[in-house]
């Protein structure tokens, strides 16, 4: 069984790709979702109260929204936070791993948006890259009601595209319509179904 990841930065479209691909019959694994479920660990959340300060807690729960605005201003915060949650969160993901191995799985793609910042791609087989030009990119954020400023702060935490795209095995194009991008992820399926035999070739 061979490790894909999907990666890009805020508002490339990686989600959307990744949703492609599971109504291809690939197997998905969201690290967003691995990471909300892990903010709400009755541990996670005792750390962080201990590490950020009670404000940061509404209730017996992690206030999300103030901690996100916090950590994508100080790096520091941000490894801070890393240092509680990451540990847990690739825990989860080799578990749901393997789960997903004892089913036969061929393959298996880890949705992430920041698999190069975290060193997390070393460990997989395979990335993919979904790109798009900063003019789409910027109108994307924008409809999505965010403000260039914050738009700026996010972008600032991530290793930019043109990096992402050397490092990648492939990288997708998403500047056109959903038909242009369903050709793409045509093109990238075949590509999954040929590594996926590299991989069960005899040494």
């Amino acid at each position: 069984m061979i490790l894909i990841g999907i990666t890009g930065i805020i508002g490339s479209g990686k989600t959307t790709v990744s949703s492609m691909l599971e109504k291809e019959g690939y197997f998905i694994i969201d690290l967003d979702r691995i990471a909300k479920d892990t903010l709400s660990q009755k541990d996670v959340i005792r750390e962080i109260g201990e590490a950020f300060g009670k404000e940061y807690l509404t209730g017996d729960h992690v206030n999300i929204e103030k901690i996100g605005k916090t950590v994508f201003q100080n790096k520091d915060m941000l490894k801070m936070l890393e240092g509680i949650t990451h540990p847990k969160i690739i825990d989860r993901l080799f578990q749901e791993v393997g789960r997903m191995k004892k089913t036969g799985a061929k393959s298996v793609i880890i949705d992430g948006p920041l698999l190069f910042e975290t060193g997390l791609y070393r460990r997989l087989d395979k990335v993919v890259v979904v790109s798009t030009n900063p003019e789409t990119l910027s109108e994307r954020l924008i409809k999505r009601g965010m403000e260039q400023e914050d738009i700026k702060k996010r972008m600032a935490f991530q290793i930019s595209l043109e990096e992402k795209e050397k490092l990648a095995d492939v990288v997708v194009q998403n500047n056109g319509t959903i038909e242009d991008l369903k050709r793409e992820i045509s093109k990238l399926s075949e590509t999954i179904k040929g590594w996926e035999v590299e991989i069960d070739a005899p040494k």
